[in-house]
Formats: C-alpha cells, sequence, structure tokens
C-alpha cells in the first residue's frame, strides 16, 4: 500500500487553474518532463459547498423509496434464510427471496409514509450535495518551487 505524501515542508503556490482537470493536466506535464512530481499537490481553492436540489419529495416518493429498501433488505434476508435450508436450499433461497421481497417491500412502502408523515414538512425536497472549488493550484515544495514555476509561466497566480 502505498502511503499519501503531500508536499514536505514549506511549499509554494506555483501556478492556478480555473479546474481540476486544468491542474492535473499541468501536473502531467510536469512529469513529461522529468520534473520530480512527488514534490507537487493540487490543492483546491476558494471551496464552497453546493446543494442542488433535485425535485419535490411527497408521500407518492416516499413511499417508493421506503419500498425499493425494503425490498432489497427482505429478499436478501429471505435468501440468505433460504439457503441454509436443509432441503432443496436454492428453491428455497429463491422462494423465501421472492416472499422476502414482497413484504419487505410492503413495510419498507408504510415505513416510509410513516417517516414522511412524522416529519412535519421539513425537508419536502431531494437535494445531491458537494464541494466546488473555485480555483486548483498546483503547490510546489520550496526547494523546487522556482524550477516548476518556469514550467508553468502563463500560470502564475497574482498575489
Amino acid at each position: 500500500m502505498r502511503q499519501t505524501r503531500f508536499p514536505a515542508g514549506p511549499s509554494e503556490i506555483v501556478a492556478s487553474f480555473e479546474t481540476y482537470a486544468e491542474a492535473q493536466g499541468a501536473v502531467d506535464f510536469a512529469a513529461d518532463r522529468g520534473f520530480p512530481v512527488e514534490r507537487l499537490a493540487i490543492v483546491a481553492g476558494d471551496l464552497r459547498f453546493v446543494e442542488g436540489v433535485t425535485g419535490r419529495v411527497g408521500y407518492g416518493t416516499s413511499a417508493l423509496n421506503g419500498a425499493a429498501s425494503g425490498a432489497v433488505a427482505g429478499a436478501f434476508l429471505g435468501f440468505v434464510l433460504g439457503i441454509f435450508s436443509l432441503v432443496a436450499p436454492l428453491t428455497s433461497g429463491f422462494l423465501l427471496a421472492f416472499w422476502g421481497l414482497v413484504i419487505g417491500a410492503v413495510i419498507g412502502a408504510i415505513v416510509g409514509l410513516l417517516v414522511h408523515a412524522l416529519s412535519g414538512g421539513r425537508r419536502d425536497f431531494s437535494s445531491v450535495a458537494g464541494f466546488q472549488a473555485g480555483r486548483d493550484d498546483v503547490v510546489a515544495e520550496s526547494a523546487v518551487a522556482e524550477q516548476a514555476r518556469r514550467l508553468f509561466p502563463e500560470r502564475r497566480r497574482a498575489a
């Protein structure tokens, strides 16, 4: 297993890019020219947390999500219990998986409806969240910073 290592000791920003892909390309460019890239790091800057709303969640969606979760859990549990049967374990496994799926879906839908009803409308939407970087900096150990800057002369950031 490789150990993750960031530039040790003092480091300096040698180039800034608008996207991670551009910063990654710059490090690849440096590697192709024989630069010791193990002394570089890509650091995201100007981070912000963004939550994109994907839709409304009502009783129907809550019931469907609960049914899907319950069906998967029930089918898995039924199959595991059936596979350990002494008489026709494969047949028992599939039969119990089917009934586990059906019963799990019903119970899951009921639980999904109850949870939605008890939430009191506090979060009636679904979303996807993540971090976005405003820029991506290539950082080098101070000992090789000037050499790295020469590789990316047009990418220096105004301080």
